[in-house]
């Protein structure tokens, strides 16, 4: 059994035994949460995904047998946290409800009802319960939007020295970014500020030329050509096996 103490301000407190958890931080760290919580899923008859610390529990819910398959496996969880001397985030407690009409069954985990969610994050996803892509397409926009003019107002040069690595680095990365799926452009979604048309635009010496010219004078492609050009390079590696 581990053992630990607390340190503030130079005053450590006395030795106790650690009697749950892993150290953070540590090399061995993710290896042991992982052996941890690898018998988490046991006697659970829905999907169980585990991502690190995350959990999620799917299920098809047609009919009623359904709902109490799910609510028996969230029971079974809690029996699991409560034998493991553990416990989930209540605030990270949530339902999400997919599809058209849903019947929207309530469940609890514990004694306390989970509260339903129109829309969760997945691995930086935003999946909501319509399934549609508009919110995380205008989130997208608007974190770009957002540091593109915070390029634009704090750096004096417009140099493409300058302005293209912040672009490319800063800006152009959450346009990409979890959005890799959908099928149209993110210029439909508020992105145009954000896009390499109004990026260009500000770099000295290019502002006469039209927006296909300056792509061309600085090697660019368009938001939409690089989704073309990404799909086709992940089919041919789809294709070679890679």
């Amino acid at each position: 059994m581990a053992a630990g103490r607390v340190v503030v301000n130079g005053s450590m407190s006395s030795w106790r035994p650690v009697t749950s958890g892993v150290p953070q931080g540590s090399v061995l760290g993710p290896v042991l949460f992982n052996i941890f919580v690898s018998d988490m899923d046991s006697g659970i008859e829905c999907v169980l995904c585990k991502f690190a610390d995350d959990t999620k529990l799917c299920a098809s819910v047609d009919m009623l047998e359904g709902r109490d398959a799910i609510q028996r496996d969230l029971d079974t969880l809690v029996r699991w946290a409560d034998a493991n001397l553990m416990k989930f985030n209540q605030a990270k407690r949530k339902v999400l409800h997919l599809g058209r009409g849903n019947p929207r069954h309530s469940y609890r985990l514990g004694r306390e009802e989970i509260q339903s969610s129109p829309a969760e994050k997945d691995l930086m996803v935003l999946v909501g319960e319509k399934l549609n892509v508009s919110q995380q397409c205008a989130l997208a926009a608007q974190k770009a939007n957002r540091i593109l003019c915070c390029i634009k107002s704090s750096m004096t040069s417009r140099s493409k020295e300058v302005v293209l690595p912040l672009y490319s680095a800063l800006v152009r990365l959450h346009l990409e970014h979890s959005v890799v799926l959908v099928p149209s452009t993110l210029e439909g979604h508020g992105a145009v500020g954000a896009s390499p048309e109004e990026a260009t635009r500000v770099i000295k010496g290019l502002e006469h030329l039209p927006y296909e010219d300056r792509l061309r004078e600085l090697g660019l492609f368009s938001l939409e050509k690089r989704r073309l050009r990404g799909d086709l390079i992940a089919a041919f590696q789809y294709l070679k096996g890679a």
